[in-house]
């Protein structure tokens, strides 16, 4: 499993996890990226996500329906700016992921998790045995 301190993360990863940030849309990562995978806390290494969730949403940011796992994920208000949000934040690290909105496809529950890039790892679908996610392999065999 792949783990991160906080003294491992540069200044936009640090801002986002640590600091409730966000970075510039469609200048991050994993916006348009849609490679077969699983995303994972960047600190904790903990599975959050997975390609089969992931959607074009044109928000520019990482768009999943749904998370992995339920557990690994917090739900918080987020008052901020003005707006009532729903923040996502990681059970292990409580590291500040993104977002979560009402606005996603209908056929897949309606959600929309917004996650920023710098808060997660992609790892490829052909590494996940070799980085210790083979446990997640049968999601993809469905």
């Amino acid at each position: 499993m792949i783990k991160k301190s906080k003294d491992d993360l540069n200044e936009m990863e640090y801002l986002v996890t640590q600091e409730n940030g966000t970075e510039p849309p469609f200048e991050n990562e994993y916006w348009n990226h849609f490679e077969q995978g699983i995303y994972i806390d960047k600190i904790s290494g903990q599975p959050l996500f997975t390609s089969e969730e992931k959607f074009e949403s044109s928000c520019g940011w990482p768009s999943f329906s749904k998370a992995l796992n339920d557990d690994e994920i917090v739900e918080l208000v987020d008052k901020t700016f003005g707006m009532v949000r729903t923040e996502v934040r990681s059970e292990q690290a409580n590291s500040h992921l993104g977002h979560v909105f009402n606005d996603g496809p209908k056929d897949q529950g309606g959600l929309r998790y917004c996650i920023n890039s710098a808060a997660i790892q992609f790892i490829p679908y052909d590494k996940l045995q070799e980085l210790g996610y083979g446990d997640l392999i049968p999601h993809f065999e469905k």
